[in-house]
């Protein structure tokens, strides 16, 4: 028989650390919902006072603070209020009293965050925040602490245990907080109707921004795409002057309107020349090109784009406006990475945009 460890009222085998690691977060599954039963009208009250659009139309803003690990999940916090529509800062505890407190605005709303609700330096912004602010809100563990007693609305999601073996380090207390905060934020998002939109805004940059982006900011345009007749000869489009911008490895093709009617590649060149064909190099091009190909309208998201380009296996994707003219072209080397999507991992073959041919 293994020796049997218990810590905090664990029960595991020391030689088998995941089912250690197990407990650890059904425990701190445990606690939300330990949290979630104690949600009640102070939630709903607290929502009301942070949403409320004469303090917002007024320049309020939601401060968070909190102190230690506690400071650590408002910073999360903020980040996400931030991203998902709610304007919103970080209140330093210590530097508040040093003259930080210059940052809150008399329409702000403050969310004082504390498991204990005894935190020191917490407590001392109580009195200055109560002048200067609009509303307090604490986020506790504690339903008898002075933070509970003393601000307008209190959270209050406990007692509950830390889940550390010596039950002291935050663990379920800073994860249900931070759970509590999100549930903040998101019900803010959805009272205000946040739209994909609105939050593609908010994130330009990074594997998160490129996915939210619309084609128009990633697609070649201009003088960075190959456009002709298709009535011209593939040697006529080919003997055009060479292009000055990126180059594309398709050509698209459009009628005497302008609209888009078919598409041929470099590789499609190529398999003329391969097979001998030289004679249809003299052919209108329309004979030889990929007729209706898959296009994208103007607007749609990048992640979208790159979602046909993958179940197509397309290597150029034209964009298109609503009469059906091509405006620009989406090509796999720029978009690798888009959306989360990488092909070259997924072990994927890229072909061009070829799916069938048929003749003129």
């Amino acid at each position: 028989m293994s020796e049997v460890a218990e810590n905090n009222g664990f029960t595991t085998d020391p030689q088998d650390p995941c089912a250690y690691a197990r407990e650890v977060l059904r425990a701190e599954a445990r606690a939300l919902e330990t949290a979630a039963g104690q949600l009640d009208g102070r939630f709903t009250q607290a929502l009301a006072l942070l949403a409320d659009p004469v303090r917002l139309a007024a320049g309020g803003r939601l401060g968070v603070t909190g102190v230690g690990k506690s400071a650590d999940i408002g910073q999360k916090l903020v980040g996400t209020l931030n991203s998902t529509g709610t304007r919103s800062y970080v209140l330093d505890a210590t530097r508040a009293v040093h003259g930080d407190l210059g940052m809150v605005h008399p329409e702000d709303a403050l969310l004082l965050l504390s498991h204990s609700g005894e935190s020191e330096e917490l407590l001392r912004l109580l009195p200055p925040l109560r002048e200067m602010a609009k509303h307090l809100i604490g986020i506790t563990g504690n339903p008898r602490s002075t933070l509970a007693l003393k601000t307008d609305v209190a959270l209050v999601y406990g007692p509950l245990d830390e889940v550390c073996p010596l039950g002291l380090a935050p663990s379920a207390s800073t994860t249900t907080m931070l759970a509590l905060g999100d549930a903040i934020a998101f019900s803010l998002s959805r009272a205000k109707n946040l739209t994909s939109d609105q939050f593609a805004r908010f994130h330009p940059a990074g594997s998160l921004g490129r996915k939210l982006s619309r084609v128009d900011m990633v697609m070649r345009q201009g003088r960075d795409m190959r456009v002709a007749h298709a009535d011209e000869t593939v040697r006529q489009v080919y003997a055009q002057a060479r292009q000055v911008g990126r180059r594309t490895g398709a050509v698209m093709l459009v009628d005497d309107q302008g609209a888009l009617r078919g598409i041929f590649t470099d590789s499609d060149l190529a398999r003329l020349i391969e097979q001998r064909r030289e004679a249809d190099l003299d052919l209108p091009i329309r004979a030889v090109m990929t007729r209706e190909p898959a296009t994208v309208a103007l607007g749609s998201r990048s992640h979208e784009a790159m979602e046909l380009m993958r179940r197509r296996k397309l290597s150029e994707l034209p964009v298109v406006d609503g009469e059906g003219r091509p405006v620009g072209i989406l090509d796999i080397t720029d978009l690798l990475g888009v959306a989360g999507l990488e092909l070259v991992q997924q072990g994927e073959a890229v072909v061009e945009n070829q799916p069938s041919r048929r003749a003129a």
